[in-house]
């Protein structure tokens, strides 16, 4: 109780909760609707969503876009930012969350982008290289993260921060 009092909306889901079913549950009561774009995720985020009853109020799509041709062609991420950035790039997640929302017409569109390993890295973006982009009516917000383990581990915690994301802007909404 103590810490609950002190964490207060830090807290991802309490007692016999889970984060997607809390995040699932916010999306509902906040009326909003949800499209993602997951690259290094594989559609884990769509999977944890989908694993609780009531997902189809709020989840419109998800797509696994996991090879560049699926971000051009699918979230019409254009071919000049890819070949400069790269697909693993902060300009990319933001290009992938803006042409998802365009193309779905979803309150929120969250696209996750990074490097799960064990190959892949470099020494500019090593292993466990993530960005996460939410665009959502208010704009875009996209940060990158660095995240320790092997490639389950950086999936899961990549999934894991794109619910927190979703949990905090639909905390925020009911504000």
């Amino acid at each position: 109780a103590l810490l609950q009092q002190k964490l207060g909306a830090y807290i991802m889901a309490r007692n016999d909760e889970t984060p997607e079913g809390t995040v699932g549950k916010l999306l509902i009561n906040n009326n909003l609707s949800l499209s993602l774009a997951e690259s290094c995720t594989g559609g884990l985020i769509a999977s944890l969503l989908t694993s609780q009853p009531g997902a189809s109020a709020f989840l419109e799509r998800g797509a696994v876009t996991y090879a560049d041709s699926a971000k051009l062609d699918w979230l019409q991420v254009p071919l000049p930012l890819l070949q400069q950035h790269g697909a693993v790039s902060e300009q990319c997640a933001r290009a992938m969350a803006i042409g998802l929302r365009r193309a779905t017409g979803t309150d929120l569109a969250l696209a996750v982008t990074g490097i799960a390993g064990p190959d892949g890295g470099s020494e500019e973006k090593p292993v466990g290289t993530v960005f996460l982009a939410l665009a959502s009516p208010e704009g875009v917000h996209v940060q990158g993260y660095r995240f320790n383990g092997d490639r389950i581990r950086v999936q899961r915690m990549s999934a894991f921060m794109g619910l927190e994301w979703l949990r905090r802007f639909a905390l925020r909404k009911q504000e």
